[in-house]
């Protein structure tokens, strides 16, 4: 369970990374990072994500609210990430619980949940910072996460340098998706 940090390198048995720097407030990244139900136009890694209940039953749209303590599905997960259907395996998808939700401090965690820590748990953060290059302000993505227990081994024989593609691609297309959002509030 989380202790309300991101976890290090160290803890898991493989941590994909990426962090990008983008070019529009932290509030509009937010709700670009947020706004699960447009992934499918700008991500190429998670096409969805919504609320479920503990048997993975949808919640209401009226539901949908992020908040820590709630059972997140999301599927359809690509690796390697692309925008095409998946052509020879199925989608991925994760389930989790969702252990921090911070709109102030513009960070959210979530854990995997179905398996005993010992056999298979992540630990992925998402935070966004506020840097300033070159005498202005602009948002840092950042996100890590572990995976640690016995099958963490197997999934990053498999499949960890497509997570770490995935991690990369979503980084790269929260920050094209906010950066023309962005350009179209000044157009």
């Amino acid at each position: 369970m989380s202790q309300g940090l991101p976890p290090l390198a160290s803890q898991g048995v493989f941590t994909p990374t990426a962090s990008v720097t983008i070019d529009a407030p932290r509030d509009l990244v937010w709700q670009v990072l947020m706004d699960w139900g447009s992934y499918h136009e700008w991500n190429p890694f998670v096409r969805n994500q919504r609320l479920t209940d503990a048997s993975r039953k949808p919640l209401a749209a009226s539901q949908q609210t992020p908040r820590a303590g709630a059972h997140l599905l999301i599927h359809p997960v690509h690796i390697p990430p692309s925008f095409d259907p998946p052509r020879i395996l199925p989608a991925n998808s994760a389930f989790v619980i969702i252990t921090t939700m911070d709109p102030d401090n513009y960070r959210c965690a979530w854990d995997t949940v179905g398996y005993p820590s010992w056999l298979f748990a992540t630990l992925r953060w998402q935070a966004l910072s506020e840097v300033v290059e070159d005498g202005r302000k602009k948002t840092r993505y950042e996100t890590i996460e572990a995976f640690s227990g016995l099958m963490a081994y197997m999934v990053n024989f498999f499949v960890g340098s497509g997570i770490q593609q995935g991690f990369t691609a979503m980084a790269e297309g929260l920050k094209e998706r906010s950066e023309e959002l962005q350009r179209r509030r000044f157009a």
